[in-house]
């Protein structure tokens, strides 16, 4: 495990000077909510109900990340008490869940709170009372907006990053390309689009058709035969996992024979793949950041076999089939390197501070060249992705890692 984040190294420092620390910690209590000389308290908001309730995998992971953390020793001596609500992927009750977790539980933020609808739901109550709201889980371009809302940072790649990378790959490796989108009518779609026009640049013409689609709709079939006619042959996927299913798989029975590149939410085998057929959804190309612990060429890697380690003893019932785990996992790593950097000046202020001022930061279950980078004018801390394509059975990354910086 990286020397940068070796949750070991405070551990007995931290110990040994929690005596020494405990009346400048008692005195600076009233401007350090949720920390004691023992505890940090973190609060999250996740959808163990509802539509979305798979996601729940998500805080589980961490919920049992932390338990390890704790066993290890804790946070420079501080042992952290996660408090995690379920919301219902219901944003009233985020609202709701938020308001208990800041004002009666005191904690000292609020982490990796699950979905677009409730993340906006909060964003003004956490920014108002001026509590992180940190390493939310969606990768909505507008949770990275440091002037609009301090107080907010994503953490997986945004959807316009997404798009810009797609962009440049298709530039780069398909110049006279012609380009047909198929995308979902609402922030996600609309971010990935606009990326992939910034990616694109001054070759923005290429994309000669465009279909857009609703939620509500029950198939898609109609958009995907719409954009063949375009004679494009380069097809943009960009849906959530039951209509990129459909896309493809009528993609595949109209014989529409385009490179097709399907949206980084959709890549779940089982959920995606399976369904629209794995002969259809062969040679399909999207896009990864973190290691598929299903694939073969990290059957020896020394990260696995920690993360292996660490589900078999802390979360025996999860999936490892699941790259929720992995996300959860990372994620958490994440935030422990936050807390560290903290040091004891656990004021809210501080800890927003050390999420902004990440640099170089890399994680074990990484794909091999990315790392987190953020500033005071940056919170998007992952803008690199690698590029991968479906062999029938499983993804095979192919390429460099492509960074795809909104702004920059």
């Amino acid at each position: 495990m990286h020397n940068r984040r070796n949750m070991l190294k405070y551990m007995g420092a931290g110990l040994a000077l929690s005596a020494s620390l405990a009346f400048p910690a008692i005195s600076h209590a009233a401007d350090m909510p949720g920390v004691t000389d023992t505890e940090i308290k973190l609060g999250n908001i996740s959808p163990y109900s509802g539509p979305a309730s798979a996601y729940s995998t998500i805080a589980k992971t961490i919920a049992a990340y932390f338990n390890k953390v704790n066993e290890e020793g804790g946070i420079n001596g501080r042992k952290i008490n996660f408090l995690s609500y379920d919301d219902g992927y219901s944003p009233p009750k985020a609202v709701e869940q938020a308001r208990k977790l800041v004002e009666s539980d005191e904690v000292l933020l609020i982490f990796q709170s699950l979905g677009t609808p409730s993340n906006s739901a909060i964003e003004k109550y956490m920014n108002m009372k001026k509590v992180p709201q940190l390493l939310v889980a969606t990768g909505a371009t507008k949770f990275g907006n440091p002037k609009e809302a301090p107080w907010t940072m994503g953490w997986q790649p945004n959807y316009q990053s997404e798009g810009i990378i797609y962009g440049r790959w298709i530039n780069s490796e398909m110049p006279d390309a012609k380009i047909a989108v198929m995308y979902q009518n609402d922030d996600f779609g609309k971010d990935v689009l606009a990326g992939l026009k910034t990616g694109l640049g001054d070759k923005a013409d290429m994309i000669v058709a465009e279909a857009s689609y609703e939620v509500a709709e029950p198939v898609v079939d109609s958009q995907v035969v719409k954009l063949k006619a375009s004679g494009a042959d380069v097809f943009i996927n960009i849906a959530t996992p039951k209509f990129a299913a459909q896309a493809i798989k009528k993609a595949h029975e109209i014989g529409w024979d385009a490179t097709q590149i399907v949206a980084n939410v959709s890549t779940s085998v089982a959920a995606v793949l399976t369904p629209a057929g794995l002969e259809a959804s062969t040679g399909v190309i999207s896009t990864g950041y973190l290691k598929d612990m299903q694939d073969p060429q990290w059957a020896d890697d020394p990260a696995k076999k920690d993360w292996e380690a660490f589900m078999d003893k802390y979360f025996p019932d999860g999936n490892k089939a699941s790259n929720f785990t992995v996300y959860g996992y990372s994620v958490a790593q994440t935030m422990v390197h936050i807390l560290e950097q903290a040091g004891d000046d656990l004021t809210r202020e501080n800890v927003l501070k050390q999420a902004a001022s990440m640099k170089d930061v890399t994680l074990p279950l990484f794909l091999p060249g990315m790392s987190m980078n953020t500033s005071e004018t940056d919170y998007f801390p992952i803008e690199q992705m690698q590029l991968m394509k479906f062999d029938g059975e499983r993804w095979v990354n192919f390429g460099d890692v492509i960074s795809g910086e909104v702004g920059g």
